[in-house]
């Protein structure tokens, strides 16, 4: 039989409805054994997700009537749906093992991970399944790093045993045994350990969407559904905005074979979007997908022999690490180059600052910088064998009197990057699409 682990994410998650459609979805399956949940999305516009509420929570702990009025709406949330499905259990105990741990807490992770634990112990319930906490086989390091051999043993050993689990996302242990949490969207990548250590045979992530588009379907009205894609374009096109899988989810599941699944809890029919390894074979696709982020600067640097002077990118750099600042790209010329940087890391004086400093140190000709800038990716592993993708590209841009502000594509020839501004951004997306599409 095969054997399969399921994510649930906050829509899912929401309310009776949602957990009802959880609960068909997991018993239709019986090799849908192990379930790993995320909190409580929003329920309707204007909801609060249960797990911002928990934030602010622990930011008020120390004011006593905000801190009460705040956790008022989580008990409230919880005691709710529990009495909507007419479960037995104690969800009273639980909150007040909750509240008490965020008054006590000292840092916000354990406050942040609660509304997946509380999830978790209705879901077991639910669904008739053991609860287990991800505290007891997910470990970080002293350092606060993902130990992934220890976490693999854990749930190889804890798993193997049992006939079906429900474990909370987004969390695990430090070796004090505090609570440490991955980044937003980590439920996705607890998700991937549990496919991991159990060695399944597909990762079913279900969503509220059928699966991984194309483009963004709030830019490209109904744009094409993707069946499939690789862990490379994934990572590409998720990094880039596309926000339906946590880019960094399939790191647990390199060098194994174990496909990723995005289903639609709400249209469970819908077969999804399969994330592999191998893609090779794959016919018919040019380009998988188009994706854009908003938000960049761009310092262009000029300077006479540039390409002669040995250090000089090294030198531009060391800049930028000083202030723990991340490049995204770096486009360059015989005697220029282009630095490429999020506006979140430019905020305050550090721009001016950072300018200085690159004075400083290698002593340019000009300094220029280039605000409302926005990268597209046109990503896909197509590209690499068919002549004209980007003579395609630029003649759908140029068609449209879009002007390019940068260009870099790498040489694997999986994506090329497209900068422009960020008032052109969506018709650039627009055009491209349905340049290839």
């Amino acid at each position: 039989m095969n054997l399969k682990v399921c994510k649930f994410g906050g829509t899912s998650m929401a309310d009776k409805d949602a957990v009802m459609k959880v609960k068909d979805i997991v018993n239709s399956d019986k090799s849908r054994r192990f379930v790993v949940v995320s909190a409580p999305g929003k329920r309707f516009s204007g909801d609060i997700k249960v797990t911002d509420l928990l934030y602010r929570c622990f930011e008020e702990r120390d004011i006593p009537a905000a801190f009460d009025a705040l956790f008022s709406k989580i008990r409230q949330r919880y005691t709710e749906l529990v009495e909507d499905l007419k479960l037995t259990i104690d969800i009273k105990k639980y909150l007040d093992e909750v509240e008490d741990g965020i008054k006590k807490c000292g840092r916000a992770d354990y406050a942040a991970s609660r509304g997946e634990y509380l999830t978790a112990r209705i879901m077991a319930e639910v669904l008739g399944l053991e609860f287990i906490d991800a505290s007891k086989i997910i470990k970080f390091t002293v350092k606060g790093v993902f130990d992934a051999d220890t976490t693999n043993d854990l749930v190889a050993n804890t798993l193997s045993i049992n006939k079906g689990a429900v474990i909370p996302g987004f969390y695990g242990e430090m070796p004090d045994g505090s609570i440490k949490t991955f980044t937003r969207g980590g439920s996705d990548f607890t998700g991937a350990i549990i496919a991991r250590g159990v060695m399944a045979d597909v990762y079913e992530n279900w969503t509220d969407v059928d699966g991984f588009m194309t483009t963004d379907p709030r830019i490209v009205h109904n744009p094409v559904l993707i069946d499939t894609l690789s862990y490379e374009e994934l990572r590409e096109l998720s990094y880039m905005g596309a926000s339906v899988l946590h880019p960094d989810s399939t790191f647990p599941l390199q060098g194994t074979h174990i496909p990723i699944n995005i289903r639609n809890t709400f249209n469970p029919e819908a077969q999804g979007t399969y994330i592999v390894k191998d893609v090779a074979g794959r016919s018919g696709r040019l380009i998988t997908g188009i994706a854009g982020r908003k938000g960049f600067t761009t310092i262009l640097i000029k300077k006479s022999m540039m390409n002669a002077e040995v250090g000089f990118c090294r030198k531009v750099l060391s800049v930028l690490e000083n202030y723990n600042i991340s490049l995204e790209h770096m486009p360059t010329g015989i005697d220029t180059m282009s630095l490429i940087i999020p506006d979140s890391d430019l905020v305050g004086n550090v721009e001016f600052e950072l300018i200085e400093k690159i004075r400083g140190r290698v002593n340019p000709d000009l300094i220029y910088v280039y605000k409302d800038i926005s990268l597209l990716a046109i990503v896909g592993h197509g590209m690499s064998h068919q002549a004209g993708t980007a003579a395609k590209v630029f003649m759908a841009l140029a068609t449209a009197d879009i002007n390019v502000k940068m260009i870099d594509q790498g040489s694997s020839e999986i994506n090329i990057i497209v900068g422009v501004s960020t008032a052109d951004l969506e018709k650039a997306i627009s055009v491209i699409y349905h340049a290839f599409f």
